[in-house]
């Protein structure tokens, strides 16, 4: 019984033995699943990576940055060219006001003065000549003690021709039987002239015609300035004929005048300024020599305004007081003196003003800059750019890198010699004043700022290749020659798919840790290309063109928010980029220890 026990239990301890052995040689075995895992390239790679502590530093950095900058600008409510305003009292330019020298008119009918007629009087005046013709209308030019001129016209209106005895005159209503009567009489008296209801006709007689013409006032030029004290009486003042009665009465200094059956007079106020009241007293009009014009055309200025305003700059005051209509408190007014005649009048107003270089708040976390943006929405989509700008780049030297490292390197020989040698000639182009030449270009030809990041990034990647062509073509020369290679060539692959797919794939983690390591660099320059004015330009942002705003000596000193915090994030990326790269590299080093 003892021995049956004896080998069961010897039976059971070889099926155990047995049953260890076959689970050795299955973790054994090339297609275990933890084997192949043990074994896997990429998971050695990675587990390298993951122990080096700056790495790890550096990939949650980048990951920072990448949803800082692409997924941030979705959450903003503001957009980079969004441009803040705020509310606020400035002084303001309110009235100008000048002590006139200038010949102001007014005509009959209200407009200006034509320029022909208006040069030939300047010219006449000029020359101390008493009249001019102009489109065949005679003017005559009075000259009035007060200093204006009254402008007069001896308008022609026809020719009365006379055949015998039959007469004939101009058509026109103007021209009826009693009109004609006495015309005819002075003619036949030999007048110059005559009159008729109350209006004086020229004639100038010829052989076989008279020529009839009419004088009237035109216009009159003074340097007195002619307030109305209401708006209902703008037209009155206006008039010629009022202004040339008033002109009149200042010339022959007397105290009243007439217009129209209505009686005026003249009270003065001081050495510079008269008061022309009507029959019952009342204030009509003030006669000065000092010309306020309000900035707001819409802007009306009322007499006891303008005659404070007068006061103050008589008195070389450099303010004063005024409450308008309506106006519970009087409001404070600038005077400023561009000379000594001319003078600027302001006062504060509520204006909108760009909220520039506001310091950070609630609605503004990092604050605004010069142009009114929001700092940090520009962050977030400046980030994008210099990111972009960055990979896109990096791409374009690889792309061109590898193509002639990976040519140079497979081939060698003459072809080595040729492409190595055009790469020190590439090499010896002086690369920044290129940069700074063709930004000139693009400021000058004003290429938009979209195109202009793209012909950035063709720039960078053109001139940046060179170096990943060298690290390319030195890993291909020793590639080339082992047996996997040879193995391509006895199999009869074409030259780019011996370069292309089996010595270049096998550069590839070479490639990865350089090209972690160029994006900071590149970067850099993008910002440092920005901050000399030569990269991205607005209304587009980049962390470079952002921190452009640090050449200001005074923005430096008083804005902090808004340059430091473009340069943390710039340094931080570099950084990270730089961690992340020296973490590769020392992962795909297969003598660094476990």
């Amino acid at each position: 019984m003892q021995n049956d026990n004896f080998k069961k239990l010897t039976a059971m301890e070889k099926v155990m033995e047995a049953t260890a052995d076959l689970e050795n040689n299955r973790k054994n075995a090339l297609d275990d699943a933890q084997r192949i895992k043990v074994l896997s390239p990429g998971m050695l790679v990675l587990k390298r990576f993951l122990r080096n502590k700056l790495a790890i530093v550096g990939l949650v950095i980048l990951i920072f940055m990448f949803i800082f900058s692409f997924v941030g600008p979705i959450f903003t409510p503001y957009s980079q060219t969004q441009i803040f305003t705020k509310d606020a009292y400035v002084f303001k330019d309110f009235a100008n006001a000048k002590y006139n020298s200038d010949l102001l008119a007014t005509t009959v009918d209200g407009k200006p003065i034509p320029n022909d007629v208006n040069v030939k009087f300047l010219m006449a005046n000029g020359k101390n000549q008493t009249s001019f013709v102009s489109n065949k209308d005679t003017f005559t030019i009075e000259k009035l003690d007060s200093g204006a001129i009254k402008l007069k016209t001896n308008k022609v209106l026809g020719d009365i021709f006379m055949k015998g005895k039959i007469i004939k005159f101009p058509t026109g209503k103007l021209f009826d039987d009693e009109f004609q009567k006495i015309a005819l009489a002075a003619i036949g008296a030999n007048e110059s002239s005559f009159v008729v209801n109350d209006v004086t006709y020229s004639l100038t007689n010829n052989k076989t015609k008279t020529e009839i013409s009419v004088a009237s006032d035109y216009a009159i030029l003074s340097k007195n300035i002619f307030y109305a004290y209401s708006s209902a009486l703008t037209d009155l003042i206006d008039n010629i004929s009022f202004k040339s009665a008033a002109e009149n009465a200042l010339s022959a200094k007397s105290t009243s005048f007439e217009v129209e059956n209505a009686k005026y007079s003249i009270e003065q106020r001081d050495e510079h300024a008269n008061i022309i009241k009507d029959a019952e007293g009342n204030n009509v009009a003030l006669i000065t020599d000092v010309l306020i014009i309000p900035s707001n055309k819409s802007t009306v200025l009322s007499m006891d305004y303008v005659l404070r305003a007068i006061d103050a700059i008589r008195l070389r005051e450099n303010s004063f007081e005024f409450a308008f209509e309506g106006e519970s408190e009087p409001t404070s007014y600038r005077v400023s003196a561009s000379n000594n005649m001319q003078f600027r009048i302001q006062n504060e107003q509520l204006t909108k003003l760009h909220d520039t270089f506001a310091p950070p708040s609630k609605s503004h976390w990092a604050g605004t800059d010069e142009k009114a943006f929001d700092v940090f929405t520009r962050l977030m989509y400046g980030g994008r750019i210099s990111l972009l700008v960055g990979f896109v780049v990096v791409f374009i030297e690889i792309f061109i890198g590898v193509i002639f490292g990976g040519v140079s390197g497979y081939f060698g020989g003459i072809v080595d010699l040729l492409l190595m040698r055009f790469i020190d000639l590439f090499n010896s182009i002086p690369h920044m004043p290129i940069m700074i030449i063709l930004g000139s270009v693009m400021d000058t030809l004003e290429v938009p700022s979209t195109q202009r990041i793209f012909l950035l990034m063709l720039l960078l990647g053109f001139l940046g290749w060179t170096g990943i062509a060298r690290v390319v073509r030195g890993q291909i020369l020793t590639l080339r020659e082992q047996d996997f290679m040879i193995a391509t060539e006895a199999t009869g692959l074409s030259v780019p798919k011996r370069i292309f797919r089996h010595l270049v794939p096998n550069v590839m983690p070479l490639l990865i840790v350089q090209s972690t390591l160029s994006l900071g660099s590149i970067i850099i320059t993008e910002a440092t290309l920005s901050f000399l004015g030569l990269g991205v330009k607005p209304p587009l942002a980049s962390w470079g063109s952002i921190i452009n705003a640090a050449n200001d000596l005074y923005v430096m000193q008083t804005s902090w928010w808004v340059w430091i915090p473009t340069g943390i994030l710039i340094v931080l990326t570099v950084l990270g980029f730089n961690f992340v790269g020296d973490g590769l590299r020392d992962a795909y080093d297969p003598k660094m220890k476990r």
